[in-house]
């Protein structure tokens, strides 16, 4: 069993680059550097290749970290004696993804780290500074560092938005202009 909590920390540490510097530079992320996880109690289902992380969830890297409740870590055993590959990283409880300029909320997030895509789904919000949009699902591509957000239709949004993404953003503060006579 401790071999296998070992094992587990390496996978978790080596192999999970789901955390790079924040929303908007996460295109670029060394998918290499470690991950830190900390959590209240973990389990771990050798035979069903998965751990289970609960009670204050912490997974770091960088200057981006993901909280939750839980999280369950899917992966592949290792070949010939080596490391085990984690597959895919699942959050639930109310998550949050907070990174040096954004902050994104939501029910649940998906990060599958072989398609490095990250999913957020029900009552999304992402806010950065005083701007905030939300929906009901955002999937954030880390290869093409593109992120799209649907409506509570897909992902059990705000009813009150009807189904819509919604946001509000700030404009420049304009400087008082004399006015002509």
């Amino acid at each position: 069993m401790i071999r296998r909590l070992a094992l587990l920390g390496t996978l978790i540490l080596a192999a999970a680059p789901a955390l790079g510097q924040g929303i908007g530079a996460l295109k670029g992320h060394d998918s290499d550097a470690p991950v830190d996880v900390s959590s209240d109690h973990l389990e771990v289902q050798d035979k069903a290749n998965r751990a289970i992380l609960t009670g204050n969830v912490r997974a770091q890297q960088g200057d981006l970290s993901l909280a939750a409740p839980r999280m369950t870590a899917a992966y592949l055993p290792g070949q010939n004696g080596g490391d085990p590959q984690i597959q895919r990283l699942d959050a639930s409880g109310g998550v949050t993804l907070v990174s040096p300029s954004e902050t994104a909320r939501s029910s649940f997030a998906i990060y599958d780290l072989n398609r490095r895509i990250i999913t957020m789904i029900g009552g999304v919000t992402l806010t950065r500074g005083t701007n905030k949009v939300s929906g009901g699902r955002m999937v954030y591509d880390l290869n093409s560092g593109r992120a799209t957000m649907d409506g509570s239709a897909v992902g059990g949004g705000s009813a009150a938005a009807g189904g819509r993404v919604t946001g509000r953003f700030t404009v420049p503060k304009r400087q008082d202009q004399p006015q002509s006579r």
